[in-house]
């Protein structure tokens, strides 16, 4: 039997450690990938916690959720696996085995680490402004969480549908410096002792006149304050809660300026829609015209890498090289 390197997670709430597994084979209808790149994303940590709305792991597997690299033609490629949500393993091995259907062909001249760090991230940016909700061009978006990779990627996708205008808001100097070279128009900062009200206005002096949709991977206070800056009939779709799982909404608010608060999710998506939108943001990558902030790490260094994205203080996405 061959084995690989490969990140292992043992028992879960644990970080991986880094040893020799077996090389997967494909069965019918899967291809294997020889992976070259591997982010460790906030669903990968969620996932091996055994704490998540999968349940517990099964025990020992290969952790990532989403990967980049080469068939056995050399076609490039991105692929997402099940790691952490249904037995088996995932992206952070020297090979995968992954379905053939969810596999997105990329540029030939794309960088691996940049694919691997926009991901599954600019997949929700993209389908979260435009399929729900509803970007056209020349409207004002906010992006709240902007120095995430969901908010660096919708402040892009955001302009590539040609929004007129894009306003960001983070919390710290790092989020909004990252915020600034993602391209926004105008930054906000998020202070530590923010109340509604003195956001909303600080939020509202940056934006030109009323907004019509916000972008919100965050919840909590922030989406009560970004509410108040919407046009009639604006719109706020929310993708995630990195501040709080519940938020201080007022119903005059909502009721008042007729409002719609959406909720997203990439579960929405078939494999094939994924792919799609992704080969798509490859392309836009390739380009120069997408970008987010990433720290390449050596697969051997995966535990550190694994423990430092856990605490949340790292500058972007972590991507595992193979």
């Amino acid at each position: 039997m061959s084995t690989q390197r490969a990140a292992v997670v043992s028992r879960a709430g644990e970080p991986p450690r880094v040893g020799d597994r077996a090389v997967p084979v494909a069965g019918e209808g899967e291809l294997r990938v020889a992976v070259t790149a591997a982010p460790i994303t906030p669903l990968d940590l969620l996932c091996a916690s055994g704490t998540s709305y999968f349940g517990v792991p099964a025990c020992p597997y290969v952790p990532g959720v989403q990967g980049v690299g080469l068939l056995e033609d050399g076609t490039p490629v991105w692929f997402p696996t099940d790691a952490g949500m249904k037995p088996g393993d995932g992206s952070m091995a020297e090979h995968a085995v992954v379905p053939a259907d969810g596999v997105a062909p990329l540029p030939p001249d794309v960088d691996h680490r940049l694919v691997a760090a926009l991901g599954l991230s600019a997949v929700a940016a993209w389908h979260a402004l435009t399929d729900r909700g509803g970007l056209t061009a020349g409207e004002q978006v906010l992006v709240l969480g902007a120095g995430g990779v969901v908010g660096q990627a919708a402040i892009q996708v955001a302009k590539l549908h040609g929004a007129r205008r894009v306003v960001a808001a983070a919390r710290s100097t790092a989020a909004q410096e990252r915020a600034h070279r993602a391209g926004a128009d105008a930054v906000v900062a998020i202070h530590p002792d923010d109340d509604v009200t003195a956001l909303a206005r600080r939020l509202g002096d940056a934006c030109d006149g009323p907004v019509d949709l916000v972008l919100d991977p965050v919840f909590g206070m922030p989406v009560a304050a970004a509410l108040r800056t919407l046009c009639v009939g604006g719109r706020l779709v929310n993708l995630g809660s990195a501040a709080a799982e519940t938020a201080p909404l007022d119903s005059a608010t909502l009721r008042s300026r007729s409002l719609r608060v959406l909720g997203y999710t990439n579960n929405e998506l078939s494999p094939a829609q994924k792919a799609r939108t992704l080969s798509e943001i490859a392309t836009h990558a390739a380009a120069g015209r997408l970008r987010v902030a990433y720290e390449e790490v050596p697969l051997e260094a995966a535990t550190d890498a694994w423990q430092r994205q856990a605490t949340g203080t790292v500058p972007g996405r972590i991507v595992l090289t193979i």
